[in-house]
């Protein structure tokens, strides 16, 4: 019986909050919301949505996705695994 190795390659893709932050400023840029009008659709505090984009902060998953859905633009964008 031979010895037979596989070896398998995965690609892996650093995610780095500042590019979140970056994509997501201008998604809301895009909108033409302002971080306040942002802020009452989602249901959260205006300084909270200023604290995600620049900030070493990050939204709880159901606030990040009411963000995305709000903004109309898919988590995959935000996040940078949509290409």
């Amino acid at each position: 019986m031979s010895n037979i190795k596989c070896t398998m390659c995965y690609y892996f893709v650093m995610i780095e909050l500042k590019d979140i932050q970056k994509r997501l400023r201008e998604e809301i840029r895009n909108s033409n919301l302002s971080q306040k009008e942002l802020a009452e659709k989602v249901g959260i505090n205006p300084s909270t949505i200023s604290k995600y984009l620049r900030q070493d902060k990050f939204p709880a998953i159901d606030t990040f996705a009411n963000i995305c859905e709000v903004l109309d633009v898919s988590a995959d964008e935000i996040l940078g695994l949509k290409k």
